[in-house]
């Protein structure tokens, strides 16, 4: 299967996404918010820094659960991304 390249707009995105799972975090390990996601603290790590700019559903939703985010939440903080610049 070949992965068509990611626009700019959807590289910005998983940067906005990546700041939204750094800052809801907070001081709470990573080992241990990805352990109770379900996840790999790798894969943690690649979403907090824009590395996975379109991380696949299920993750995005565990990882927001532990961390008390709600999905309309996380939508709102990154789909406005390519909107801000227009302003």
């Amino acid at each position: 299967m070949v992965r068509l390249p990611l626009t700019p707009d959807e590289v910005e995105r998983g940067r906005a996404l990546g700041a939204l799972v750094r800052r809801a975090r907070g001081e709470r390990p990573m080992l241990r918010v990805a352990l109770d996601a379900g996840v790999s603290p790798e894969t943690l790590r690649k979403i907090e820094s824009g590395r996975v700019a379109t991380p696949a559903f299920p993750t995005i939703a565990a990882i927001a659960g532990v961390l008390g985010l709600s999905l309309d939440d996380v939508w709102a903080e990154i789909s406005t991304v390519g909107e801000r610049k227009v302003s």
